[in-house]
């Protein structure tokens, strides 16, 4: 008897299999400020904060005084939303404060990796658009959002005069 129960014990214990959920299961998207002519633009003494609405129709900061020699950062992206809208507010040395808005659409697809894993929403950058008063525009340099953190997908085109 012990041993039927010593080899359905082994049995059971090989029938386990690992589950290889992704570590790195966070999804945004990568931005960076340009100049015109394809540079990165770093803020100096000017400071950056982004905000957006969420679904239940509050305000929430997403990036707080980005600001010296940053010239990149990443933002979240919504699940399931076909738009998701940024509000920038630049804050010069000078205390003049611009705002501009990004919109960024988008289609959405899930991504599973196993059924004992958390699903994950991949993301293919459709279109992008901003009002003009610090941003001079907006382009998608890389559509496709997932894991890849090493890709920037929009490039920001800051106007000199700003």
């Amino acid at each position: 008897m012990r041993t039927i129960f010593f080899f359905t014990f082994l049995l059971f214990l090989t029938a386990c299999s690992s589950i290889d959920c992704p570590v790195q299961n966070l999804v945004e998207t990568q931005y960076a400020l340009m100049d015109a002519y394809d540079n990165p633009d770093i803020l100096d003494t000017d400071t950056l904060n982004i905000w957006t609405r969420r679904v239940d129709g509050t305000d929430t900061l997403v990036l707080n005084s980005l600001c010296g020699e940053a010239s990149t950062f990443s933002l979240p992206i919504s699940y399931t939303q076909p738009e998701d809208i940024f509000c920038l507010r630049l804050n010069t040395i000078e205390r003049v404060s611009y705002q501009d808005t990004i919109c960024i659409e988008k289609e959405n697809y899930p991504h599973f990796e196993s059924v004992d894993c958390q699903a994950a929403y991949f993301h293919d950058i459709t279109a992008v658009s901003s009002t003009h008063n610090f941003i001079d525009s907006v382009t998608i340099h890389h559509s496709q959002v997932n894991y890849d953190v090493s890709n920037t997908h929009i490039y920001i085109y800051l106007k000199a005069n700003r």
